[in-house]
């Protein structure tokens, strides 16, 4: 009977869930399959490259945010390609700073201007380069909070690597500080060194 071997690489960062899934391959006495879970991406490309670069068979599959599954289904592991070390993905983040000041993109329509920045956030998810950093401060301070439209684009950005920082003061200001519910709470001083630091600042 095959083997089956399951594999919690949840929070590894590379090489880990790499590592962790070709150990269990070679415990694997001939055919088998070798599931792996992971949460990011990034990691089920690493595994995927990984079993092309090797000729396995696989598979993968989002089972839930932040939570992937790769499976690997193996023959007779004779024939294998020699050894590669573990080849991880470039960081896909430039050095390119996002500052959104208020809830809404343009002026004009403040529904339109809604409608606008939450498709600006979604279409940042999908740029082969992602921003190193989102800053929201002011009327932007509640857009990383509960509630909020585009919680789930932020929280795909941050399992990708993007920064997500809010004014702390400006969640003050506005009673959000117990509802922040993505990224992390920043001040001017960080705010100011991420702008004046970035090789390009984009303010929707």
């Amino acid at each position: 009977m095959a083997e089956f071997i399951k594999v919690d690489a949840l929070g590894d960062a590379c090489p880990l869930p790499v590592v962790k899934a070709k150990k269990a391959i070679s415990e694997l006495q001939g055919a088998g399959q070798v599931e792996v879970l992971v949460d990011n991406e990034i990691a089920v490309q690493n595994l995927t490259k990984m079993a092309q670069q090797k000729g396995y068979q696989y598979s993968a599959e989002k089972l839930e945010e932040r939570k992937y599954r790769v499976l690997f289904t193996l023959g007779e592991a004779a024939d294998a390609p020699a050894e590669q070390a573990p080849v991880c993905v470039p960081d896909a983040r430039t050095d390119t700073v996002v500052a959104i000041s208020a809830a809404v993109m343009g002026d004009g329509s403040e529904e339109l201007g809604k409608t606008l920045l939450k498709a600006f956030v979604f279409a940042l998810t999908q740029q082969d380069k992602l921003p190193k950093t989102i800053l929201f401060y002011n009327g932007g301070a509640a857009l990383t909070c509960e509630g909020s439209a585009m919680l789930e684009d932020l929280k795909a950005l941050e399992a990708q690597g993007v920064e997500i920082l809010t004014c702390g003061t400006c969640l003050n200001f506005y009673g959000l500080t117990e509802k922040l519910a993505v990224g992390s709470v920043t001040n001017m001083y960080t705010i100011a060194e991420k702008l004046t630091q970035a090789g390009n600042v984009v303010k929707p």
